[in-house]
C-alpha cells in the first residue's frame, strides 16, 4: 500500500456533528481491498443527513430494517439499493441511536485505476470512474453486504491522508438528487475538483 496513508480513522472523530464531519471527511482516503486488488481514492465530495428536521433522511421517520444501520455506532457503513440499479455508501456518524450519516457522493481515484475501470466498463474515462455515488460503488465493487461493516478494519475501511486539509476550499451547495429539504446546504465539495459528481 502507499506510503501516502496514516493511521485508520479514529472513530472518535465520527461521534460528533454530522454536518462538521460531512466537511472533516473531505479528503480522506477511502480503500477497498479485494482478490482483484486494492482500489483507493480521497473523498472530494459529501452529504450530510441529520435525524431532525431532515426529511431527505431515511431515519426522519424511526430506525426501519433498511435504515437500522443508521443508529448504529459512528464508523460503521450504511449501504442502501437505490432505485433498482446501483448502491450508496455511507458513513454512519453522531451517537449511536441518533440515526445520522453521511453519504460519500464522489472520490478522486488514486490507486487501482485499471481494475476500477474493469468494473466500471473499459471505455470509462478516469475522470468518470467515481464521479456519483452509484459510480463509486461499482467501481470499488461495494454492495450490500457491507451494510453495517466497520470501517476501522479490512476490506473496506477509512484512512487519514496527507492531504492538507488548510489547503482545500471546501463549498457546501444544496444536496443533489433529493425532493425534500432540497435547500439545505449540505453537500460538501472540495471546489474546483475534477472529480465532482455530474
Amino acid at each position: 500500500m502507499s506510503d501516502n496513508y496514516r493511521t485508520l480513522l479514529n472513530k472518535a472523530f465520527l461521534d460528533c456533528d454530522t454536518v462538521e464531519v460531512a466537511r472533516k471527511l473531505l479528503g480522506f482516503s477511502l480503500c477497498r481491498e479485494s482478490e482483484e486488488g486494492l482500489v483507493s481514492g480521497i473523498i472530494v465530495e459529501t452529504e450530510a443527513y441529520l435525524s431532525k428536521n431532515d426529511p431527505a433522511c431515511h431515519a426522519s421517520r424511526g430506525k426501519t430494517r433498511r435504515n437500522r444501520t443508521m443508529f448504529g455506532p459512528p464508523g460503521l457503513a450504511y449501504v442502501y439499493f437505490i432505485y433498482g440499479n446501483y448502491y450508496c455508501f455511507n458513513v454512519v456518524t453522531g451517537q449511536e441511536g441518533q440515526g445520522e450519516a453521511v453519504l460519500i457522493r464522489a472520490l478522486e481515484p488514486v490507486e487501482g485505476l485499471l481494475l476500477m475501470q474493469k468494473r466500471r466498463g473499459k471505455k470509462c474515462p478516469v475522470g468518470n470512474l467515481t464521479s456519483g455515488p452509484g459510480k463509486l460503488c461499482q467501481a470499488f465493487a461495494i454492495d450490500q453486504a457491507f451494510d453495517g461493516h466497520d470501517l476501522a478494519t479490512k476490506p473496506l475501511y477509512l484512512k487519514n491522508t496527507n492531504f492538507t486539509r488548510g489547503a482545500l476550499t471546501v463549498k457546501s451547495t444544496p444536496r443533489i438528487g433529493v425532493s425534500a429539504a432540497s435547500d439545505k446546504c449540505l453537500r460538501f465539495i472540495i471546489d474546483g475538483n475534477h472529480y465532482l459528481s455530474r
